[in-house]
């Protein structure tokens, strides 16, 4: 039999089904993607949504909103700071002389708002001969003394946990010394020092509500800010004017 024979053979019924079947398949899916691509022309494309114009007196509003209260700020802040730096200094002479901490804040009626407290300042050991430092861990603590090789130069430091604990040690002792754990060798460690680390401050304590006091110490200063010369006493670059005769009179009436 001929090869062309053989290729002009017909297909046995099995044979002919799956060769039907697939056909369909193939034309079935061909009509979908078809039916998809015209639907896809014929959908209108939505037209692009401009954005909306907020309304200018929103604006207008909203910026000097925050103009306003940033120039309020900035004032508040600087009057702040400079009390807070005078209360500071007076409790600190106060503390020197009798040795009191705390002083209640109080209305100029006499009302209590709450107490400021002084809060003394801490002190740590800080290295201040770095070279005093690492010679002494070099020849003390040989195997916390390293030796970097870096490109160009090298560098001779002191293991940065190993310093760490030991400034720990000192700042705990509050003295520029350590104690060997395995001799119990007391040493004196060059290149430090027990140095100021945070300055003495001040904590406000506002007043809570109380079955005597309805009121928050807070409360009580809005209150005493709106109704009496409190702003003219504390802060007179924001104090409102006061008014003359002519203006009060409309506003009685």
């Amino acid at each position: 039999m001929t090869a062309q024979q053989t290729a002009e053979q017909p297909l046995t019924e099995i044979e002919q089904h799956h060769y039907d079947t697939i056909t369909e398949r193939i034309g079935m899916n061909r009509l979908a993607a078809e039916e998809a691509a015209a639907k896809a022309e014929e959908a209108p494309v939505p037209a692009a949504t401009a954005p909306t114009v907020p309304d200018p007196t929103a604006i207008r509003d909203a910026v000097t909103h925050q103009a306003v209260l940033g120039a309020l700020l900035d004032e508040v802040k600087a009057a702040y700071a400079e009390a807070r730096t005078d209360a500071e200094y007076l409790l600190t002479q106060q503390y020197k002389a009798t040795g009191s901490t705390k002083v209640d804040a109080m209305l100029p009626d006499g009302t209590k708002v709450g107490s400021i407290t002084r809060t003394p300042g801490e002190t740590a050991a800080k290295v201040i001969d770095e070279d005093a430092f690492r010679a002494w861990v070099r020849d003390t603590y040989p195997t916390e003394h390293v030796v970097e090789a870096i490109p160009m130069r090298i560098v001779a430091k002191v293991q940065p946990g190993f310093a760490a604990k030991l400034l720990a040690e000192m700042t705990a002792a509050g003295r520029a010394q350590i104690a060997d754990p395995t001799t119990g060798e007391i040493h004196d460690v060059p290149g430090v020092a027990i140095a100021p680390a945070r300055a003495a401050s001040t904590r406000i304590t506002y007043g809570r509500k109380s079955k005597g006091q309805p009121l928050t110490g807070r409360e009580l200063v809005a209150i005493a800010w709106r109704t009496t010369d409190l702003p003219a006493r504390i802060l007179p670059a924001l104090a409102p004017a006061a008014l003359t005769a002519a203006e009060a009179e409309p506003a009685a009436q």
